[in-house]
């Protein structure tokens, strides 16, 4: 792997806590509100990991974290290859423009729930994206990349029909097949699957300029 420039440790430390504070809020809520209802708090841990937000921030946070530690390790290697990060960078920048486009004007969260929100779907996108920016060595991807990071969402994509047939319970509006059946859900899917190969084109493309642009210098 090509060596990684230098960022502010500083920085990558308080990404990775924002990071881990929104999951570690967004969880407490969860099991707060179970534990009210006398329901189930493994319940509540599988409904916490259904959704592709809270996948993608610990993933995230994993990377971050991955970053701020010095002791080598098969998953600290992996995490931190340029083809990896940039894949989640991508997912995280879906999750940010997903949230604000489709769902945040559905509910007007308050409090923690509003905090948890905010950080996932505003803050760590926002910061890591920097970090993806001035921190992954550029000009190592290609377009076979982008099928390697396309099966994230489509076994998320099975996995929540799935799971939503089981349990009559969806995640994300848009994919409700209850409401809106299977032709209007694959429609909605195949848009945010669109959405999310145009992003990482994009990802791609400014990884190859940058990469162009430091051999240059």
């Amino acid at each position: 792997m090509r060596l990684r420039p230098a960022v502010g440790r500083g920085f990558v430390a308080v990404a990775a806590f924002l990071g881990w504070a929104g999951l570690s809020i967004q969880l407490y809520l969860i099991f707060y509100s179970r534990w009210t209802l006398a329901a189930s708090l493994l319940g509540g841990l599988l409904s916490f990991f259904s959704y592709f937000t809270v996948l993608t921030n610990t993933l995230v946070a994993t990377v971050l974290t991955c970053e701020l530690t010095s002791r080598e390790s098969a998953a600290r290697r992996w995490f931190l290859q340029p083809w990896v990060s940039s894949g989640i960078a991508v997912s995280i920048a879906v999750v940010a423009l997903a949230y604000n486009i489709l769902l945040r004007h559905l509910w007007h969260p308050e409090g923690w729930q509003w905090l948890a929100d905010e950080l996932m779907h505003d803050v760590m996108p926002l910061l890591f994206l920097a970090w993806w920016w001035l921190a992954v060595p550029k000009g190592t991807l290609r377009l076979r990349h982008l099928a390697r990071w396309l099966v994230y969402p489509l076994v998320y994509f099975a996995y929540a029909l799935l799971r939503g047939h089981l349990l009559a319970v969806y995640p994300y509006p848009f994919i409700d097949v209850d409401k809106l059946g299977y032709p209007q859900v694959f429609v909605n899917a195949g848009g945010l699957l669109a959405g999310f190969v145009v992003i990482a084109l994009l990802v791609i493309g400014i990884d190859r300029w940058r990469g162009r642009s430091t051999k240059l210098q």
